[in-house]
Formats: C-alpha cells, sequence, structure tokens
C-alpha cells in the first residue's frame, strides 16, 4: 500500500485532522470530519484515548464511512487492530507505543506513522520502516509551551529519509514556514475545532503562497 505522503498531489502540503470529540462541545465530530474530507482533506487521525475497544471501532468506522468517497485516509492512533476491523488505512504508533517493526511483521497492509518528539526519535522510526513521521510540538501550544522544538528541529529532522510532517501549533498562517523547514504536511486539532471544517480546509490551502510565518 503507498504511503499518506506519497499520495498527496506533487508539492502539495498534506492535511491531518486529529480528532478530540471531548473538546467539541457537543457538536458532531464526525460530521465536521466528512466536511472536511469533501473540502479537500488529506487525513484523519482518529485518537480517542479514552475509549473502550468497541466504542472505539465504532467510532473509527464512523470516521471511515465519513472520508468514503473522497480523498481522505483515515488512520487509528494507537491500535492497529482497531484499524484493519474499522476498514481504516493504516496507524499512528506513538513513541512509546508499539514497536513499529512488530507492528509491520502483523499488519503488512497498514500506512504506519509514527509519531516522534526528537530528531534521535525520527531517525529510529525511519530506520523501523515507518512510511512517515509526526513530529512535535514545533510551536508552543497550551500545556506544552516548554516542550516546543522549533523549525531548527524540524528542518534537522526533514533531512531524515522519512516524510515529516509537524504537529503542535499547525495553523493556515505557519504553513508557508513549515514547508521551507521541510515539512510534508501538517495535523492540527485547534484550527478544526474552532471554525467551519470548510473554511480551515481553504484557508490551509491558500496558505501554501503565502509569506512565511515569522520566527
Amino acid at each position: 500500500m503507498p504511503s499518506v505522503p506519497e499520495d498527496a498531489a506533487a508539492g502539495g502540503f498534506r492535511v491531518t485532522m486529529v480528532t478530540d470529540r471531548r473538546r467539541l462541545g457537543g457538536k458532531d465530530a464526525v460530521l465536521r470530519a466528512a466536511v472536511a474530507a469533501r473540502a479537500g482533506l488529506d487525513c484523519i487521525q482518529v485518537r480517542e484515548k479514552d475509549l473502550g475497544d468497541r466504542p472505539l471501532l465504532a467510532l473509527a468506522a464512523a470516521f471511515v464511512a465519513a472520508a468514503a468517497g473522497t480523498a481522505a485516509r483515515v488512520l487509528v492512533n494507537g491500535r492497529p487492530d482497531i484499524a484493519v476491523a474499522a476498514g481504516a488505512a493504516g496507524v499512528q504508533l506513538p513513541e512509546e507505543g508499539l514497536p513499529l517493526r512488530d507492528v509491520r511483521r502483523a499488519f503488512p497492509s497498514l500506512t504506519i506513522g509514527a509519531s516522534c518528539h526528537s530528531v534521535e526519535a525520527v531517525r529510529r522510526a525511519a530506520g523501523d520502516g515507518a512510511d512517515f513521521v509526526l513530529l512535535g510540538p514545533i510551536f508552543a501550544t497550551p500545556g506544552k509551551e516548554e516542550r516546543a522544538l522549533g523549525l531548527g528541529v524540524l528542518a534537522a529532522a526533514a533531512a531524515v529519509a522519512v516524510p515529516v510532517h509537524a504537529i503542535g501549533g499547525v495553523t493556515p498562517q505557519r504553513v508557508p514556514a513549515l514547508r521551507a523547514a521541510g515539512a510534508r504536511g501538517g495535523a492540527a486539532i485547534r484550527p478544526f475545532l474552532e471554525a467551519a471544517p470548510d473554511e480551515i480546509m481553504r484557508a490551509f490551502r491558500a496558505a501554501e503562497g503565502g509569506l512565511p510565518f515569522p520566527t
């Protein structure tokens, strides 16, 4: 199966919506994902760590159905078994989660993304065969101000032979700077919670040709 990053149009910036149904204040997370998918979203990462197996499977399957007929692909955070059962395209493995090599051996059909927090971790993930890496937090976010890696670390990681996507403070305004640092894409939570999903996707696409965010 081709990796998630390689499915993008040449030169495109892949956008991932990371789900967080608890922060939506009663809004329908699946419906918002469907709207974003129709507006050009590339990937939906189902990250709902508080759910048990059956509720998580049902929710992941709902996101897969919401993305049907669009180019968006669904990844499930940390649970390759749920990803397969739900018909998702792949799994996003936390840095301290299941060993990537073992997941690759057991689930060869899945796209595997690795979440990393350092250049060293990116190198390990690349060596273990990750299809792409999600590196962060790149910018400061609430509760993670002291953990921000910055664009310099992103640039160093992007030199590794695996596509690197950014997470942490990713907004449309920061897309040019992220691309300049070598990011092939970015994952976001907050923008999709605070505005209409189709408007956010239009902003992400429009930002690709804008001026770099000041660093």
